[in-house]
This record gives structure tokens, sequence and C-alpha cells, in this order.
């Protein structure tokens, strides 16, 4: 008996979590596809993010913001866990190297929102939904231990390519506009000795 109600109130527990994590991810991404709780929508999220070094940027907008909403949910309705958590938690690792910059605390910037958002979303993924959702209705279907590996492997490559590719766009325009200062000053150095 004792053991029926630890369960009970793990799985009442991975339901909330599930739940409050998924609709906070939801929102966030529905922020960047449609503009929705005083998002900027993708037009204007495109922008920012070409601007941040993700390139192109619309798609880079479009997906995270799939990644963002879709995950969560996914992972609100307890369907396809694993693959939910892993999404959802690679698009807050993208968000994440943005911030890092800035430090941990999200008063200056940092990347405590993005790195909490992604974790639990991975820790969801991890550990399954729990009894309270689609994926025990449904049989575990789309929650096969072999698609938790599957699912963050590939979610971790892809991620891992889109903070690189970032990084070296970033590194690329940093030494453009060095170059192009050399330039400016070069050139001022030689109107001053006519």
């Amino acid at each position: 008996m004792n053991g029926a109600i630890h369960r009970d109130h793990s799985d009442l527990g991975l339901l909330a979590l599930r739940l409050g994590t998924g609709a906070v991810l939801v929102a966030h991404g529905t922020q960047k596809l449609f503009g929705w709780f005083g998002g900027a929508g993708l037009d204007i999220t495109s922008k920012a993010m070409e601007s941040m070094g993700f390139q192109p940027g619309r798609r880079s907008a479009f997906l995270a913001g799939v990644g963002e909403a879709g995950g969560g949910a996914l992972m609100a309705l307890g369907l396809a866990t694993p693959a939910a958590g892993a999404v959802a938690a690679g698009a807050m690792a993208g968000a994440a190297a943005v911030h890092a910059p800035n430090g941990f605390f999200s008063a200056s910037g940092g990347l405590e929102h993005p790195g909490f958002l992604g974790w639990t979303a991975a820790s969801l993924g991890l550990t399954g939904a729990g009894r309270y959702s689609l994926d025990h209705a449904t049989g575990h279907r789309l929650d096969r231990t072999w698609m938790v590996a599957a699912a963050f492997a590939v979610s971790g490559l892809v991620t891992a390519c889109v903070i690189r590719k970032r990084t070296q766009t970033l590194e690329q325009a940093t030494a453009a506009a060095q170059a192009e200062e050399s330039d400016d000053l070069g050139n001022s150095d030689t109107v001053g000795e006519i």
C-alpha cells in the first residue's frame, strides 16, 4: 500500500513538473513564432537571431520556436517524452550559449533561465512522463528505452553543430570588423600626413 501511495505522489509530481515546464516552453516558443505573450514574432526574432550569429536568421528563429513550443507541448502532454525533452533541452542550450558571456544570473542577462529550463527538460526526457501521460496511455510506443539514447544523441549533435557554427560566424564578424577598423585607422593616418 505504501509503495502505491509513493508511486502516485511521484507520478503527480512528474505531471506537475511536466505541465509547468511545458507551459513555459510553449509560451517562450510562441513568442518567437507568433508574437504571442508580448513576443517579437518571427520577423523580428529572425533579425535578432541573425545579429546573435545564428545563420540564416529566419530558419534559426523558426527552429528555435518549434523546438521550444513543440517540445514544451509534447512534454506537457507526456507524449514522446524522450524526444520532447531532448529537443527542448537542445533549444535551451542554444539560448544558454547566447547568455553565457553575461554570467549565470538572469539579472545580469546570464544563462540562469534557459539553463534551468534546458536542465529540467532534459531531466524529464530521461526520467519519463509517469503514469499520468499520453506515453503511458499509449503503451509507451513513443518512449522506448532506445529512444532516450537516440533522441539525446541526435539533439546533442545538432545543438553542438549549431553552437559551433554560431561561434564561427561571430568570430568571422569580429575579424571583419577589426580589419575594417584597421583600414579606417590606416586611411585616417594617411590623410593626416598629407
